[in-house]
């Protein structure tokens, strides 16, 4: 079973993308297990602390780097992704030459009771997220509108259209990892 760093952009109990990420979860269950990364630990980036970086940060970095891929579960604030996964990126990807995030198969996902779903907050972060690396997944994008009822207390999605839906996106999530995962290292025969 592949093992899937999870980023949730969200710190509400109540968040509908921890509700969302929830459901996933489920509906990959026996192929991906996701591990949810504590990135409301993570103090603000500061390079200063380098010199003896918090257990946070260290946890952080080999969690994902044990990882076969990293899913990204965003809200949008204010048309952008929220500052918790900028922070959380930024200390992933430092210091220097020792970026956590390269080579990685990504996904980015969010929702949001509006009819945009996140489409912008993604677009702002699919931008960056080539320059550190990452293998992004460009489809099936992932703008989910959550409406009451559509996700159940158990994590269960009730709509048969949008289970089929988000089953495809995780079959294709789970086939990116396989093309674009980890590879060993090719070995060059000397002159």
């Amino acid at each position: 079973m592949k093992t899937v760093a999870v980023l949730l952009g969200s710190l509400s109990e109540k968040s509908v993308n921890k509700s969302f990420a929830k459901a996933l979860e489920k509906l990959a269950d026996g192929r991906l297990r996701f591990d949810y990364l504590d990135i409301a630990a993570l103090p603000f980036y500061n390079d200063d602390l380098w010199s003896n970086p918090p257990d946070a940060v260290t946890s952080l970095k080999q969690r994902v780097e044990a990882a076969d891929g990293v899913l990204i579960v965003t809200p949008e604030f204010n048309r952008s992704f929220p500052g918790l996964i900028k922070n959380a990126i930024d200390w992933g990807s430092r210091p220097w030459g020792h970026n956590s995030w390269a080579g990685k198969p990504l996904a980015v996902v969010g929702a949001s009771p509006g009819n945009i779903g996140t489409a912008a907050g993604q677009g702002h972060l699919r931008s960056i997220v080539p320059v550190l690396g990452f293998i992004q997944m460009g489809q099936p994008e992932v703008y989910f509108t959550i409406k009451p009822g559509l996700i159940d207390e158990h994590s269960e999605v009730t709509d048969d259209q949008t289970r089929g839906f988000l089953v495809g996106f995780l079959d294709d999530f789970d086939r990116w990892i396989d093309q674009h995962g980890t590879r060993p290292a090719v070995a060059v025969a000397a002159e």
